[in-house]
């Protein structure tokens, strides 16, 4: 390809709204252009690298197994209200109805699809396991998009799904989809940490994520200085100084306790208030936060103060409570994790509640909530809470606090779940090492999803003796634009991007100093050789200054330049000068050996990427 006849609008100055490396060089090399907040197009030379990890991801695919489908972008809606996500993906479903008045979705995710689609030919066990994916356009009704395709609105992933007849056939082909993931991200120049992560709203137990260093990351990353341990902060767990007690236990540790009583604490709100006012460390403390939780697919048919919630859905697919509200309590000095409580909960999100909610069903003004006698809501305590058997807590009136309060004897939880933060400096719950912090970003994620989707949906299969059963599912995910972006994060400089190999859109540049004379029949017969060898070769064949052209070839990031002067193909031995996009130092070669040269360099390049 020539450059004169390409289309690759380069620009010196970064746009005003990107704040990434990426996000600027994508559009300083003239890879991608914006149409709207959060969609962006790819121009010729970022599609080239685009299908190249294209590529890559199906080639792993294949290779594991799995067989490509091309469902539809559009889905009717009446499979995400079969599964229960009508609702409970909240805003960031797009809806639409058609003319003749149906529901419809843009597929943010495609487990309904899939789902549907075999559920019409599965039959028998003899046709499991069945592993499928897509490589295909999503849409995101993100209310914040930023980062360009880091987190854009419109996006492609590839998706596979996979239905097995037993626990250990899904956990094998879990197995196999980590460990080709890993490969798909070597090969396209990536390093990336796995860790143990939340499945959210895809539901599910076992979850994988794959993620990137980044410093702009949206997810923290907890890791072992001593092992090998990594979560996400949502998932993360640690060691604890506290061993939780039943009901039981705890009664009888408080047997020698006072009684709970109050103690007036005027205008005495936070834990370090109250820390400070009653010298007491803040672990003595039960904190107590009302929380309002959305789409609740746990039953709450026998929690306190909800017999008069309803639940939506249908007796396939029970559905939801739309909205419910909780105390949930924990240790002074700890934090609530939302995201496990939202997973504990089986609610698509979780919220503070609003201060007019809290008071009204609390009783109390702020500050003052706490279990003791709160008996019109559902009480969710994290395990630190069992351990108190001579603590403090809020007493539900004005100015008042409880003293000798006790796990089992004065209140006991409705649900218990590990429900603290993680954080930096806590031990790892492994090995006991200390944890430390990184921000990152997720390019890929695997789940257990187990009969989600399937009982919901209705998909069965009727096993050896002929009896129905329900599969358990698989879920595969890696977003290609996050992938395409991420290598440009991990691989510039100051002058632009430093392709990999294995994605780069060309893999020679050849420079031609003048496109005229001796430099353009050089170049000319170079071009022809190398693209006769398999190598990707773009001409810089441009009425440009040289100092243009370097400079362009260094922001494309193009990872083999070529410069052919005048003075060197002139000298008794005619050489071209060749340089790695990598190295800072050029090299002069023989010009007849050239081609050979580069071909041999860029297969062996090529290798360390297979």
């Amino acid at each position: 390809m020539n450059v004169s006849k390409a289309f690759i609008p380069t620009l010196r100055e970064d746009p005003g709204d990107a704040v990434i490396a990426s996000h600027q060089l994508m559009f300083r090399a003239g890879l991608l252009r914006k149409l709207a907040n959060g969609l962006f197009a790819y121009l010729p030379l970022g599609l080239r690298s685009f299908r190249k990890v294209e590529r890559i991801i199906r080639e792993e695919m294949d290779q594991a197994g799995f067989l490509e489908l091309k469902p539809t972008v559009v889905v009717p809606g009446e499979l995400w209200k079969e599964s229960g996500r009508w609702e409970s993906m909240g805003e960031g479903l797009l809806r639409f109805k058609n003319r003749v008045d149906a529901d419809f979705v843009i597929s943010p995710t495609a487990e309904e699809a899939f789902t549907a689609l075999v559920r019409d030919e599965l039959s028998s066990y003899r046709q499991l396991p069945l592993s499928l994916y897509q490589i295909n356009t999503k849409y995101r009704d993100e209310i914040r998009p930023r980062y360009g395709v880091i987190r854009g609105r419109e996006f492609v992933m590839k998706d596979g799904y996979s239905y097995h007849s037993d626990e250990e056939s899904l956990d094998k082909t879990y197995q196999d989809m980590a460990r080709a993931y890993r490969r798909i991200f070597k090969r396209c120049g990536l390093s990336v940490v796995p860790v143990r992560a939340d499945s959210g709203a895809m539901g599910g137990s076992g979850s994988e994520e794959f993620m990137v260093e980044s410093v702009i990351g949206d997810n923290t990353l907890l890791l072992c200085k001593a092992c090998d341990y990594a979560a996400n902060v949502e998932k993360a767990e640690c060691k604890t100084d506290y061993r939780p007690l039943s009901p039981e236990e705890g009664r009888a540790a408080a047997a020698s306790v006072a009684p709970a009583e109050t103690i007036e604490t005027p205008n005495v709100r936070t834990i370090e208030e109250l820390s400070a006012f009653l010298k007491a460390p803040p672990a003595s403390f039960i904190k107590t936060l009302i929380y309002r939780a959305q789409n609740v697919e746990l039953d709450l048919s026998s929690a306190p103060g909800c017999s008069s919630l309803k639940r939506h859905g249908t007796e396939a697919a029970p559905g939801a409570y739309i909205e419910a509200f909780f105390a949930v309590c924990i240790r002074g000095d700890l934090e609530i994790n939302e995201t496990k409580l939202a997973a504990l909960l089986k609610a698509s999100e979780v919220s503070l509640a609003s201060d007019g909610d809290t008071e009204r069903l609390s009783g109390a003004p702020l500050g003052f909530a706490g279990p003791l006698g709160l008996t019109n809501l559902p009480i969710v305590a994290d395990h630190s809470v069992c351990a108190i058997t001579d603590g403090y807590t809020g007493a539900l009136a004005k100015d008042l606090h409880y003293q000798h309060a006790a796990y089992g004897r004065d209140f006991s939880a409705w649900m218990l779940g590990d429900l603290r933060t993680a954080r930096a400096g806590d031990p790892c719950s492994l090995c006991g090492g200390e944890l430390y912090e990184k921000k990152g970003n997720e390019l890929g994620h695997i789940f257990k999803l187990g009969d989600k989707y399937s009982l919901s949906m209705g998909l069965s299969y009727l096993d050896e003796k002929g009896e129905s059963r329900i599969p358990l599912m698989g879920c595969y995910g890696i977003g290609l634009d996050r992938t395409l972006a991420s290598v440009i994060e991990e691989h510039h400089d100051e002058d632009g991007i430093i392709w990999p190999i294995s994605v780069a859109p060309y893999q020679v540049i050849i420079i031609p100093i003048k496109f005229e004379g001796i430099m353009k029949d050089a170049a000319l017969t170079l071009q022809k050789e190398l693209e006769e060898g398999g190598i990707e070769v773009l001409l810089d064949d441009r009425d440009e200054r040289p100092g243009v052209k370097f400079k362009d070839a260094d922001l494309i990031g193009i990872p083999y330049r070529v410069v052919l002067g005048d003075k060197n193909l002139n000298a008794p031995n005619p050489q071209a000068e060749i340089k790695s996009r990598r190295e800072k130092e050029n090299r002069l070669v023989d010009l007849k050996t050239a081609a050979g040269d580069l071909i041999e360099r860029i297969r062996g390049d090529l290798a360390e990427f297979s």
